[in-house]
């Protein structure tokens, strides 16, 4: 997965590895986590991961409900959860850590003619 990570606050932020859960109409059917980086203030940076999926979970969702998703709709819609860890920085001076929870919907859309989408 690749997520954009915007920071509009006049400090920047570093954060630590962190470890989110891929949800599925309910069902937790992936994993994925994000090495700890740091962000300068006013600015967007592009954050890639592997997400491992579990394949018991996955068939627990509605299988059916997935696929028409993906060949009725075209997209499948998933939520993003976790916890991160981070610290904010500012004039050099770092604060301690601060947690905070995220949750993020995510669409991944079925593209069977790249040209098109």
């Amino acid at each position: 997965m690749l997520f954009t990570a915007r920071n509009n606050n006049i400090a920047g932020i570093k954060y630590r590895d962190s470890t989110f859960t891929i949800m599925y109409r309910g069902v937790p059917v992936g994993r994925g986590v994000v090495r700890g980086f740091y962000q300068a203030a006013h600015s967007a940076r592009n954050v890639e991961t592997t997400v491992s999926v579990d394949q018991t979970n996955l068939m627990q969702a509605d299988a059916a409900a997935l696929v028409r998703d993906v060949t009725v709709y075209d997209r499948v819609e998933l939520r993003v959860m976790g916890d991160v860890s981070a610290k904010i920085r500012i004039i050099g001076i770092t604060s301690p850590s601060v947690q905070v929870s995220i949750v993020a919907s995510t669409v991944i859309y079925h593209c069977p003619h790249v040209f098109v989408c």
